[in-house]
């Protein structure tokens, strides 16, 4: 009895001295806290969110670490706002109305680590607002209407890491703008209105490892963008609407192991440009309208492992496309246009972990097979791809195909020429001879020429082969005589057939018609006599008649001209005369051998 009055005591003692701890604690924490904040005295920090503050709320605890003051309606930030928060380490003032911060405005923390001023209102900040901040880290300003940045605005920011300035309204970034952000690692830059990229203002982060760029108004990557930046392994491209090609050394210059080229205006894979990136692992295309990625062009990116093109146009993967990318282990070519993907476009399909197919009209025949019975080894990126332009197989799944019936339902049938008798046609030298040669198949057949040396014709030049599938052998010559194949090929195989071509050679009577009639031999000439030009006394004569009456009125014109200028020079009188000197003297020049009779001349004289 007596011991269970005393525990009973206890445990009443106890919960007393709980309480009373209890209310001091809170006492003293209502007593630090404003009112319309909430404190947490273990983690030190202080939320005021969605208070409706107009302004920085007074007495707020001096040993705060975070200090949220997101979603009111702050307007301005004055000077020293924050002096006695020497320990806060985390200020973040997103969401409100700031159309000002003053200079100095957040003097005194010392230790501050991030502070985000995203989605207010401010248009500008003047040099000097972040003074003091030596130990920030990271600084958050987007998605405001800022549109100048200024030389040496970041000068106190020695140890800044990441900075994200998107979602501005930059019209003018100035060359000095980034000047003291010697650690900077991380850039986030909204272009908007800029009409280039700011590689100056770039060029003072040599520390830099990744620079995203949004929205920038350009139609072309001008050469060496991004020079300076050698120690830049990410760049994020994304938003340039009208962004059509990249110049030949625009990424010049850069060591890249990630590259974002993403809702651009692409037409084709900049092949040039990637040339240099032999370190590149990660390649991202996705969303630009890009149709086709062409056969051996990608092969200088050597450690490549990821390539992603996604919600572009593409309708061909050409044979020897990832040629030479031995590491690659992602490909992601979801919502495009294809209807295949052959095994022949990979360097090799062991490597090949990840596969995005999906949402592609793709017709399920022997080319993709081989995807068929890789599937327990490869992921499909979430979505499994789906028949789509086969009508027997018309939205089935690649997993629902049962194995021992793989060789039944994925087939190909093997090309068959139309109309398969073989062609022989004649034609005069000069003319135009056409072969036509069109096949079927499932796959549908492409349709390629041999000449008769077994070589492949090319779709330019004299003897070219058409899209149709025909052949034109333009201004036909002896020498194209000879027999040209029709070779149609698929999935499934090949099938040929011969054309031969016979041009007769115009006799040489038909061939003379061709060259001007004034070079024509006579008549009477034999075939190996040399041409002679008919020449005799009265056409020299005729000519020389003409030459001289020619020469000696524009002497005359000359004269009369000389005549009247120098009359309007003075009173001067001028005296005209015209002498023929003959000339029978016999020269008796020692240093010669043999006489010789000088003709007459006309002297003309102007005094």
């Amino acid at each position: 009895m007596v011991e269970g009055t005393a525990a009973h005591l206890w445990m009443s003692w106890t919960t007393f001295c709980l309480l009373a701890a209890g209310v001091t604690l809170t006492s003293e924490t209502l007593r630090l806290c404003p009112p319309t904040c909430r404190c947490n005295i273990t983690t030190l920090e202080v939320n005021c969110s969605s208070g409706q503050l107009t302004s920085i709320p007074s007495g707020l605890p001096y040993e705060s670490k975070l200090l949220n003051l997101t979603h009111n309606m702050i307007k301005t930030l004055v000077h020293q706002q924050f002096h006695n928060l020497t320990q806060l380490l985390h200020l973040d003032v997103s969401d409100n109305l700031l159309t000002l911060v003053e200079v100095e405005a957040f003097l005194g923390l010392h230790s501050l680590l991030t502070l985000r001023v995203p989605r207010n209102r401010l248009e500008v900040i003047s040099v000097g607002v972040f003074a003091g901040l030596r130990n920030l880290q990271l600084l958050d300003i987007s998605s405001n209407k800022i549109l100048v940045l200024l030389d040496f605005t970041f000068r106190d920011l020695a140890s800044l890491e990441f900075f994200a300035a998107d979602g501005n309204d930059f019209v003018f970034i100035s060359p000095q703008a980034f000047t003291g952000l010697s650690s900077l690692k991380k850039l986030e830059l909204d272009g908007r209105n800029l009409t280039a990229v700011p590689t100056e203002a770039l060029a003072q982060l040599s520390e830099l490892r990744s620079f995203h760029l949004h929205q920038l108004d350009l139609t072309t990557l001008p050469n060496y963008s991004f020079r300076s930046q050698v120690r830049l392994k990410e760049l994020v491209i994304s938003h340039f609407s009208r962004l059509k090609t990249l110049s030949g050394n625009s990424l010049f210059g850069l060591n890249l192991t990630s590259l974002t080229i993403q809702h651009c205006n692409l037409s084709d894979v900049p092949y040039t440009p990637l040339h240099p990136l032999v370190y590149l692992i990660y390649l991202d295309l996705s969303f630009n309208p890009i149709t086709c990625i062409q056969g051996n062009l990608l092969g200088d990116l050597l450690r490549l492992q990821e390539f992603r093109l996604v919600g572009g146009s593409l309708t061909c993967i050409e044979g020897g496309a990832f040629k030479g990318l031995a590491h690659l282990k992602v490909l992601n070519v979801s919502t495009n246009r294809l209807t295949t993907l052959e095994v022949e476009s990979f360097h090799s399909v062991e490597t090949l972990k990840t596969l995005g197919l999906s949402n592609n009209p793709l017709a399920c025949d022997c080319r993709l097979l081989w995807v068929v019975q890789r599937q327990q080894y490869m992921e499909f990126d979430g979505q499994p791809p789906v028949c789509s332009a086969s009508v027997q197989l018309q939205g089935w799944s690649f997993l629902d195909f049962p194995e021992n019936e793989l060789s039944h339902l994925l087939t190909c049938r093997l090309p068959q020429i139309l109309n398969p008798k073989s062609q022989q046609v004649r034609v005069d030298q000069g003319r135009t001879a056409a072969f036509h040669c069109s096949a079927e198949g499932d796959p549908q057949p492409s349709v390629s020429w041999l000449n008769p040396q077994l070589r492949h014709i090319s779709t330019t030049g004299r003897i070219r082969a058409l899209s149709n599938g025909s052949l034109e052998v333009r201004y036909a010559q002896p020498l194209d005589s000879g027999t040209y194949i029709c070779v149609a090929s698929n999935a499934a195989g090949n099938n040929s057939l011969p054309f031969k071509l016979s041009v007769q050679a115009l006799p040489s009577s038909s061939i003379s018609l061709f060259r001007p009639k004034s070079w024509s031999a006579s008549p009477s000439a034999s075939p190996g006599e040399a041409q002679k030009l008919p020449i005799d006394m009265k056409t020299l004569l005729i000519a020389a008649t003409i030459g001289f009456f020619s020469f000696f009125s524009s002497v005359t014109v000359c004269f009369i001209f000389m005549f009247f200028w120098s009359k309007g020079k003075g009173q001067i009188k001028h005296t005209a005369t015209i002498a023929y000197v003959p000339r029978s003297a016999v020269s008796n020049n020692n240093t010669r051998t043999g006489n010789y009779k000088e003709p007459g001349r006309f002297t003309m004289k102007l005094i």
